[in-house]
């Protein structure tokens, strides 16, 4: 049996390098999607859900209250950016690229030239559907860093059934 099936846990993966949670909390590659939360650089209460769509790039930006951002008009705003930016310190420029099937013409990708060549293909404004379970993960990570520290597992986090028969 190998170290890994003896764990009693699953292997993270480090952050590709250490980020700041201020202005983007929560991204995450998921749903063929880059998807997370911003946060508004106006207003300390309104956050943005903002997503861009594997190889179509297909891009939508909305409050958390299904509000349109005024900045996603007919390309990437300030949102989308800070997202894509964000993507490549927590999952690294070629995950990100690989996982959105971006082609970047220079050899090391970067934040920047990922942004560029997508909106190189004028990607078409997606639909704002995915916003809302989005919004809910990232209300439930939040939920997670309230609970006091402990080693007793957790109800919602036992996804598998005990190894030992009960007899």
């Amino acid at each position: 049996m190998s170290d890994w099936e003896r764990s009693s846990t699953a292997r993270v993966i480090a952050p590709a390098r250490p980020r700041k949670l201020a202005k983007v909390p929560f991204v995450e590659l998921a749903d063929g999607r880059l998807q997370g939360v911003v946060s508004s650089g106006s207003d300390i209460e309104r956050v943005y859900v903002s997503s861009v769509g594997a190889r179509t790039y297909a891009f939508a930006c909305s409050t958390n209250n299904n509000r349109p951002c005024g900045g996603a008009r007919g390309s990437f705003c300030n949102h989308i950016r800070a997202l894509i930016n964000e993507a490549v310190l927590q999952y690294g420029a070629e995950r990100v690229a690989r996982y959105l099937r971006v082609e970047s013409a220079d050899g090391e990708p970067s934040g920047q030239t990922l942004a560029a060549a997508m909106s190189a293909t004028r990607p078409p404004q997606g639909d704002t559907k995915a916003a809302a379970p989005v919004f809910s993960r990232f209300l439930r990570h939040l939920a997670y860093l309230e609970l006091a520290p402990t080693t007793a597992p957790l109800p919602e986090m036992q996804w598998f059934p005990p190894t030992r028969a009960v007899a």
